[in-house]
């Protein structure tokens, strides 16, 4: 029996989550016992499981808590299949994810809750939706008082978006430096000027962020915040101006490198066709718990997986790509397709508290299957990384590994090598095949028909 602590659970003192034999668990600590009962007394907790905003969970036995004695309940939610973060998100994903924590402060509000804090880090996306993962995070409306969670709402969702919106949609990646939330100073000298004209991005961003620079201390500022008071009914009307403000905020995915991928490339339709048919049917025989998508595009070979019921991540470096991906999830109600924003030459390190917090994307794995489809020649002639190397980096991502190999004759590859010396003698499927060779047993090997590429499927060793 294993039995651990989370890393990134230790901040709030009403309690934190554990692992244990492989599953997540909540323990409650009876310092937040009012609270919590008052959410589930209340009727806010069914009705937010209902509307599919809250995870759901159930109470289990208090002995399976690291120390029992400790623990007023323990909880087990329903499992998150693959953990991501905001600065993995696209666009849409962080726009709705900042609709569903807007949502839920509404709807708490109404069964005299409120939520203590608007971490970005309270959504997960499962079965193809946000939903708020931290049942901890409500507590009794304090009548009177300015919403506690203001300045991190508008640190971890507006103006990261305002950011994407209106400047540049990479600057979402702010959000992987600065983990507690873009600072709004920040955010209020690189916004454009015209930002200054919409009432809601003047208030909540540039005029927010002057308010914070008088009163810079911390301590100060949340004193004169709860100092000021505010009511009900003025409280609502700060959540619903956010929620207008959100909702204007759009990016058009459109004008970057890869989304335009599959109208643009060499494929012929019968070679696309084939393709598509060799890797469903290596997936039909390695019938894999988990599929990592590396270098999904927008998700059309993503899909082939997602469609058999398989929980699917689909990785791009290109937030078009990404974008494009997510919209047609959420048109197609898609449950099994999670796609994220990833560099997989820059991939998510170990972040925050003793780089513990936030998890690297090796140590979210590995996948019982990865898929990496014309990824390989921009990994060893595009950033120059070996073979060996590229070879080393799947290893630790996945168990099984389906690989296209784009040869040199390509025309993607000769694009690549049109403005640079060709410094890459062992880039051949004989050296490919070498540098696999001590981390992976060769399983399949299946010429693209009506191209010159090639499919393999590996096994790790």
């Amino acid at each position: 029996m294993s039995q651990t602590r989370v890393a990134a659970s230790f901040r709030d003192p009403s309690g934190f989550l554990f692992r244990r034999d492989g599953t997540i668990y909540r323990q409650v600590n009876p310092v937040f016992r009012a609270h919590y009962d008052l959410m589930m007394r209340s009727g806010f907790y069914r009705a937010a499981v209902e509307a599919g905003l809250l995870v759901p969970h159930e109470e289990v036995a208090t002995d399976l808590a690291p120390d029992a004695a400790s623990a007023y309940k323990v909880l087990r939610p329903e499992q998150i299949a693959f953990v991501s973060y905001p600065y993995e998100w696209c666009f849409g994903e962080l726009k709705d994810a900042a609709l569903l924590t807007l949502e839920l402060q509404k709807r708490a509000l109404e069964f005299g809750l409120w939520l203590k804090d608007a971490s970005a880090y309270n959504v997960q996306f499962h079965r193809g939706r946000p939903v708020f993962i931290d049942s901890l995070s409500f507590e009794a409306y304090p009548e009177g008082r300015p919403w506690v969670a203001y300045q991190q709402f508008c640190r971890h969702f507006l103006a990261p978006l305002a950011l994407m919106a209106c400047r540049h949609v990479d600057l979402g990646r702010l959000l992987r430096v600065y983990i507690d939330g873009v600072p709004l100073e920040l955010a209020s000298r690189l916004l454009p000027l015209r930002t200054r004209f919409s009432f809601s991005l003047l208030t909540h961003v540039h005029a927010h962020a002057r308010w914070l620079r008088r009163h810079a201390s911390p301590s100060e500022a949340a004193a004169r915040a709860g100092a000021s008071g505010m009511g009900r009914t003025a409280l609502l009307g700060l959540v619903d101006n956010l929620e207008s403000a959100v909702r204007r905020l759009a990016w058009a995915p459109r004008g970057t490198e890869w989304a335009d991928y599959y109208a643009d490339t060499n494929y012929s339709p019968a070679a696309r066709e084939h393709k598509a048919a060799v890797v469903a049917a290596l997936l039909d025989e390695a019938r894999p718990a988990s599929v990592w998508d590396l270098g999904a595009n927008t998700g059309t070979f993503s899909r082939l997986a997602a469609e058999r019921g398989i929980p699917t991540v689909a990785f791009d470096a290109d937030p078009a790509a990404v974008e494009r991906s997510y919209r047609e999830c959420r048109v197609q109600r898609e449950e099994h397709l999670l796609p994220l924003v990833m560099d997989l030459t820059n991939p998510s390190g170990d972040l925050g508290w003793d780089n513990e917090e936030r998890m690297s994307l090796s140590a979210r794995g590995p996948a019982d299957l990865a898929m990496a489809l014309a990824l390989v020649h921009h990994l060893a002639i595009g950033n120059n990384v070996p073979l060996e190397r590229v070879a080393a980096f799947l290893r630790r991502l996945c168990r099984r590994l389906v690989l296209e190999f784009v040869p040199k004759e390509d025309s993607q590859v000769r694009r690549l090598l049109a403005s640079r010396d060709d410094v890459f003698p062992g880039y051949t499927e004989e050296g490919l095949e070498a540098a696999f060779r001590d981390r992976f047993t060769l399983r399949r090997r299946v010429p693209i028909q009506g191209s010159v590429r090639t499919l393999y499927l590996f096994e790790a060793r």
